[in-house]
């Protein structure tokens, strides 16, 4: 969440300085948002592997309410797998 914040002051401070429809707010923030995207979605499938589940599993965040609530207890609180599942060996 920091990461998105950080990414938005600086093209804040583009249209500021630009005059709001400044190109240059497109040609910083696209790339920075894919790559920023990107990489969220990596993590998170990684961390639904480390807990013996499908990638399939993001997709859970769509439920209102609920699902942003469940994504969070399984990737955030609860521990990884004990031992090797289907996606590999136990990192600890």
């Amino acid at each position: 969440m920091l990461v998105y914040i950080a990414a938005y002051i600086p093209s804040i401070l583009i249209g500021v300085v630009g005059g709001g429809d400044s190109p240059l707010i497109f040609i910083y923030i696209l790339p920075l948002m894919i790559f920023l995207i990107w990489s969220s979605l990596a993590v998170t499938i990684k961390r639904w592997h480390d807990r013996d589940k499908s990638w399939v599993w993001i997709f859970i965040t769509f439920i209102p309410v609920i699902g942003g609530i469940w994504a969070f207890i399984e990737n955030g609180c609860l521990r990884g797998t004990q031992g090797p599942n289907t996606y590999g060996e136990d990192p600890t």
